[in-house]
């Protein structure tokens, strides 16, 4: 990569951002630290997109963001303030529109897209997940992949996009193939949106890493206080009458989906092999999204082989099948069977039992498992450590666009583990103080979906109506208990509407509710700090999010791509510039700019070891290349007193990056004294 990759900056191009608009941008990007421009996908979609992953063709940069040309005026820019761009693009699917030629031709139609012309039921088509109109491509045929990625290779080749992130990888038939066919073109520096289980490793693939996914749930869990548990989930049976742990739930909503949405996906698969036992829950059996076993090549992994036998209820005949042990089964079932255990799983999990189990809503993101309570510091050090060898320039986030909300949120939520019993006693009140808000015809909100008001409400206060009830709309159709997004039980969703936006000025709640926002606001600030250090320091490329070096109180999309004020943004970056004092308004934009020029400065610090400090269970700390220590607090209260075993060659003459002392160390200050009462320190070598 001809340009240094310190940090991304993730624009979501459409209506109100095209690519003359960004270039307007770069200035202000550039003056904040990041080195990339990380574009959504910028190719021909449909007219009127709003996000470009609805792609009618790859051969074509979009005419709606400003075309090739004003692509390359983007690149031009970007280059002239040295910086790059990071282009997402979507290779497992395309949009079924007479606009794409690709499927307006019957003959291309069979060339490029995974048709069913034999189904009975559903669109007779592979789809993206459950979106009928989104049709899955056949990247596997390689003439398809030459000729849907030849523009993204040539804008490789020329230095117009320094390297993609790829979507939804575990779409296709091949994808360990796919990638090397990338890096044998000579994209060598490829992202995968691959969404990890905790726990689960990335395959050995030619890529950077993944988008980030497994970094921004672990920092999560590593700020929840493992003391919450306890009360918060006895609060949390009590109110909804249901104490089933969050996988029997997944289990159940994952078997749902299998039976209904994904039937079109299973009837094929019976079609391949007729004997095949108990589909629907073989397909929603698996601990992970998927396995990467190869028909074609006889490759089995161990991380495959241990992914089958974890899988609950997937029968043994099929288990052997997908391992390449028995016969008689057709190597398509394979192939196919491995496409289809990505969309019941994200379908299942997150677009459904996400919205069902609210126990706390922090451990509710893409890729994590709310049944993983916390992350201890030496869990989190592990993690750190194995990216910093595997994967050094893996993404890391907070907020992404398809995130169920906002890093700045889920921090805030993560405070209420820390304060179990006193959210407990407040939310009991609240279910009482608000019962005459609820409705009797139909009974509404149900328990879990008044609870999951409350942690909403919390979470993004202050919050206007129609934001609220635009997101309490998804959510329901999303948890598909009371409506859903085939048939919506609209009388119920108006009842839920109603009573959360009556919280709003009735005054007995707002007694109660304004003290507590405004405490969970305080904790949580100080969480999504300690996070977004920990974030800018630890190993791999920090992303930040359009927006998000500012607070950002956002829920699940279509919320987290509401307009950004960029003329706030670019006043305060210019104000802390030139010397003004950081305001409660604006310090998470000071870390970020301040800790953003540290990785300019110091290049060969964060390219170099990752070695953790000992500081107790309640403060992370560790330092980078030997030029750079870091500590946060990660529990409410923790102070550091315990102090911390620096090892002998971190001893020396050291700078606060984020207040601009110096002390001498070990001698000249303890960890108590750095962390300071914001529970955060930055520090570079100086002597």
């Amino acid at each position: 990569m001809s340009r240094e990759l310190r940090a991304t900056y993730r624009l979501q191009l459409g209506t109100d951002l095209d690519f003359a608009a960004a270039r307007e941008l770069v200035p202000y990007l550039a003056e904040l630290g990041a080195s990339h421009v990380y574009l959504s996908p910028s190719f021909q979609a449909r007219k009127g997109s709003t996000h470009g992953y609805d792609v009618v063709d790859p051969r074509r940069v979009s005419d709606d963001l400003g075309g090739e040309d004003g692509l390359r005026a983007l690149a031009g820019t970007a280059h002239e303030h040295g910086m790059g761009l990071v282009l997402d693009i979507v290779p497992n699917h395309m949009a079924a529109d007479d606009a794409n030629p690709f499927w307006a031709d019957e003959d291309l139609r069979r060339v490029f897209f995974d048709l069913d012309e034999e189904a009975t039921i559903g669109p007779g088509r592979r789809r993206f997940f459950d979106i009928d109109e989104l049709a899955a491509v056949r990247q596997e045929d390689e003439e398809v992949f030459r000729t849907t990625h030849e523009l993204a290779i040539r804008l490789v080749r020329e230095g117009v996009v320094d390297g993609l992130r790829i979507d939804h990888p575990d779409g296709l038939a091949d994808p360990a193939g796919y990638l090397r066919r990338l890096a044998d073109a000579g994209v060598r520096h490829v992202w995968v949106e691959k969404i990890l289980d905790p726990g689960e490793h990335l395959r050995d693939w030619p890529v950077e890493g993944t988008v980030g996914y497994e970094f921004a749930n672990d920092v999560a869990a590593l700020f929840v206080d493992p003391a919450g548990e306890a009360p918060l989930t006895k609060l949390y049976t009590s109110l909804v009458g249901d104490a089933r742990p969050f996988g029997e739930l997944a289990d159940e909503a994952k078997l749902e989906q299998a039976t209904t949405t994904f039937a079109p996906e299973v009837d094929r698969l019976r079609r391949l092999w007729p004997d095949a036992p108990d589909l629907e829950r073989a397909v929603a059996s698996l601990p992970v999204y998927r396995t990467y076993v190869e028909p074609w090549s006889g490759r089995v992994e161990a991380a495959d082989r241990e992914a089958l036998a974890e899988a609950d209820g997937l029968p043994e005949e099929i288990r052997r099948a997908v391992l390449l042990e028995r016969d008689g089964v057709p190597a398509e079932f394979v192939t196919r069977f491995q496409q289809t255990t990505p969309p019941v799983m994200a379908k299942g999990v997150e677009d459904t039992a996400f919205y069902r189990y609210v126990r706390l809503l922090a451990l509710n993101e893409v890729g994590g498992d709310p049944s993983r309570w916390s992350v201890s510091v030496e869990d989190f050090h592990r993690a750190g450590a194995e990216r910093a060898e595997r994967f050094p320039r893996g993404l890391l986030v907070s907020t992404t666009h398809d995130t169920k909300r906002s890093g700045d949120v889920r921090a805030r939520l993560c405070a209420l583990a820390s304060t179990p019993q006193w959210w407990a006693d407040a939310v009991t009140s609240w279910f009482e103080v608000n019962a005459e808000l609820r409705s009797a015809h139909p009974p509404a909100p149900t328990p879990a979906e008044e609870l999951l008001v409350y942690q909403t409400l919390v979470g993004a206060w202050p919050i206007e109506a129609d934001r609220l009830e635009a997101y309490l709309e998804k959510a329901l159709r999303e948890a598909k208990v009371s409506s859903n997004w085939i048939e919506p039980d609209e009388e119920h969703e108006a009842a839920v509407k109603r009573f959360a936006v009556a919280l709003l000025d009735h005054g007995p709640f707002r007694y109660g509710f304004d003290g507590v926002a405004a405490r969970v606001a305080e904790l949580g600030e100080r969480i999504a700090l300690g996070q977004t250090l920990l974030k800018l320091t630890v190993p791999g490329v920090p992303d930040v999010y359009q927006g998000d070096e500012l607070w950002a109180l956002s829920l699940v999309d279509p919320d987290n791509r509401r307009p950004v004020d960029w003329a706030a943004r670019r006043e305060a970056l210019a104000a802390l510039r030139e010397g003004a004092e950081p305001t409660r308004e604006t310090v998470k934009l000071d870390l970020v700019r301040r800790a953003l020029d540290l990785r300019r400065r110091r290049p060969e610090a964060f390219a170099g070891d990752y070695v953790p400090v000992p500081a107790g269970d309640d403060v992370c700390a560790f330092a980078r290349g030997g030029d750079v220590l870091v500590a946060v607090a990660v529990r409410d209260g923790a102070t550091g007193a315990g102090g911390w075993d620096l090892p002998p060659g971190l001893a020396g003459r050291w700078r606060d990056v984020l207040g601009d002392d110096e002390y001498e160390l070990p001698a000249g200050a303890t960890l108590g004294g750095l962390l300071g009462p914001d529970g955060r320190v930055l520090l570079e070598r100086v002597g």
